[in-house]
């Protein structure tokens, strides 16, 4: 280990249950693509504490309640499609006028699940992909009627987070490395995958999509991601291990603008996809986020990037084909939230002993911003490590130990909301880089992680999910008060 290495462990890591940094910090942008600039207000009212649900659902703080969109296998998809799909995962939410919405709705489901997203002509792009993952859309209103819902894309697997595009479409992400003639098998049932996996798809605000997979994004382990702002790059986070995954930044063909339905008429290796460095003192390349610690909030950090050398992964793992002195890892890289200034990506936690480098600190969860124009990358919001998160803990569905953050949306208001999938309780998370971090939901049913969490952009509504057993809940009440 280097000596500037050593130094940044020995700031150690504070206590507490969410830290952030005073000072040096992003100007927040908007929340949803083509919304106007809403930065982050000083002063913010804390949310109040939790009320236990009568119905053991969700419990919210006083003056803001709930109403159950989808659940899976219980509503039912339009024209005889079958039952609401299962693990409901990243999602974004497109005004359809009216006081109504549609809401992309990816879910996370490999192949041969009892309550996979059927194959519906024209939306199919593996057919040996049966009962796996895909979107659907669902259309609602403030109120969290459900209106309908169908199928948008089918045949894919594990789609898992992806990310809004600024003119107004949804990149959804496969999970996944499966390779065509691999076998897979659950639950008694069993096939062959025909089409290679782990590629990004996009899909309209209508639902409309072309099941063909964008090849110049790369193949690995997608979780999320963000356009940003002059539409000529996209940053992509992995959630991987052995080795832990990677950051990277797609940059487009020069005098190519990035619109609608451009992605996937570009060949498989158009522009340049590369992994990120986060530089040293002494000039080297830190081989993993885990080493930085709360004593490095808000310091900003020089961030280069070095080309994939096949994004396709043919022969080997796009983050096998570096060496750890050339890029910089991390474990779970997962939500990816774009602003005007720059981009937010989440580290879900590191803390088992798999899952770190030697002499790396563990942590219950990282939030950094990479600014676009200063090129580098910021620790914002810090989780120091704490044993009531480790898996085996018992669940106690009124703690307040937060750990595990995945999804991240931008608030109209320029605070962050934070979904948890760590161990114990799961929350729904308001936090300000610079501030505090308030519990604004929690799962009173199970263990299950939230998922997707997006406002509209009025931000009269948030809807969130609750992947297991599959629900789509659309929350309201005095969201202004508290982040505005």
């Amino acid at each position: 280990m280097t000596s500037s290495r050593r130094t940044f462990l020995a700031g150690g890591a504070a206590a507490g249950v969410g830290l952030a940094v005073a000072g040096g910090l992003p100007s927040l942008a908007q929340a949803h693509p083509g919304q106007p600039h809403s930065p982050v207000k000083g002063g913010h009212v804390p949310f109040p504490p939790l009320v236990d649900d009568p119905d053991g659902i969700l419990a919210l703080p006083e003056g803001f309640s709930y109403t159950v969109v989808t659940r899976t296998g219980v509503t039912r998809l339009d024209r005889g499609q079958g039952s609401t799909p299962a693990d409901h995962d990243g999602m974004a939410v497109y005004d359809a006028g009216h006081g109504r919405y549609n809401l992309i709705q990816n879910h996370e489901i490999d192949p041969g699940a009892e309550f996979g997203v059927p194959h519906v002509k024209g939306t199919v792009y593996d057919p040996g992909a049966v009962d796996a993952g895909g979107c659907t859309v669902i259309r609602t209103d403030r109120a969290g009627r459900n209106l309908g819902e169908f199928v948008a894309l089918s045949g894919t697997v594990s789609n898992c987070a992806g990310g809004p595009t600024p003119w107004g479409t949804w990149l959804t992400c496969e999970e996944t490395e499966d390779r065509a003639g691999d076998d897979w098998e659950e639950d008694g049932r069993s096939g062959v995958f025909q089409k290679d996996h782990g590629y990004v798809f996009e899909v309209w605000a209508d639902g409309s999509a072309d099941p063909k997979p964008i090849k110049c994004l790369g193949r690995y382990s997608h979780e999320a991601l963000a356009v940003d702002k002059d539409r000529t790059a996209v940053y992509l986070s992995e959630d991987a291990d052995g080795p832990n995954g990677l950051f990277y930044r797609w940059s487009a063909p020069r005098g190519v603008k990035l619109g609608p339905g451009v992605l996937t008429r570009l060949a498989p290796n158009a522009g340049v996809l590369a992994a990120m460095q986060i530089i040293m003192d002494d000039g080297s390349v830190l081989p993993d986020v885990a080493y930085l610690t709360s004593a490095q909030l808000g310091r900003p950090f020089p961030v280069r990037w070095i080309e994939v050398p096949d994004r396709d992964a043919r022969n080997k793992p796009v983050r096998e084909q570096f060496t750890d002195a050339q890029v910089t890892r991390g474990r779970k890289f997962e939500g990816v939230w774009g602003t005007d200034e720059g981009v937010y990506v989440v580290n879900s936690y590191a803390w088992d002993e798999g899952d770190l480098p030697a002499d790396a600190a563990p942590h219950d969860g990282m939030v950094w911003f990479y600014n676009y124009k200063a090129q580098t990358i910021q620790l914002v919001t810090y989780f120091p490590h704490q044993t009531a998160s480790e898996e085996g803990t018992p669940v106690k569905y009124n703690d307040l130990t937060f750990d595990g953050p995945d999804n991240v949306t931008v608030t109209p208001w320029g605070s962050l909301v934070l979904a948890e999938d760590g161990s114990g309780a799961s929350h729904v998370l308001s936090t300000i880089p610079g501030g505090p971090t308030y519990a604004i939901a929690r799962n009173q049913l199970n263990d299950s992680e939230f998922c997707g969490p997006v406002f509209t952009a009025d931000g009269k509504v948030l809807f969130v999910n609750m992947q297991d057993p599959g629900l789509t809940l659309a929350i309201t009440g005095p969201w202004e008060k508290y982040l505005g």
